[in-house]
């Protein structure tokens, strides 16, 4: 079973790219996998909420519904983790503790999980999801 944590940009892009993430996960992970958030990430899409304006106001309120939605259906699980610490951080820290695939956008973080052989999943052109 592959084990994938969404960071948070990863719930913007069906607003901002009208890409349905949920079913590009069905098509391109093979076999079963296993969807995860950190719990600081309905912080920071409610942070995105509150403290922007526009179009990524608007991709965070999307993104916030889905995550509820998907966490309500158990399609996605929450992971608990020290509060003391930024997304980013904490997710690096799951990758050297098991074994986690990330799904992002962010291209500070990609560089990070590289560098730890971690699998990644991304968007490409715009449209479509890639595991790399």
């Amino acid at each position: 079973m592959i084990k994938i944590i969404v960071d948070t940009n990863f719930f913007l892009i069906p607003y901002q790219f009208g890409v349905d993430i949920f079913s590009e996960f069905n098509r391109i992970v093979p076999g079963v996998f296993e969807l995860f958030i950190i719990d600081k990430t309905i912080d920071e899409l409610e942070g995105i909420i509150e403290g922007q304006a526009g179009k990524n106001r608007e991709a965070a309120k999307l993104g916030l519904t889905l995550v509820r939605a998907k966490i309500k259906s158990n399609q996605v699980s929450v992971l608990k983790t020290e509060k003391h610490l930024n997304v980013d951080q904490l997710i690096l820290n799951l990758l050297k503790e098991g074994r986690f695939a990330v799904a992002t956008q962010d291209a500070g973080l990609k560089r990070r999980i590289k560098v730890l052989n971690s699998q990644l999943i991304v968007l490409r052109q715009m449209n479509y999801l890639e595991f790399i």
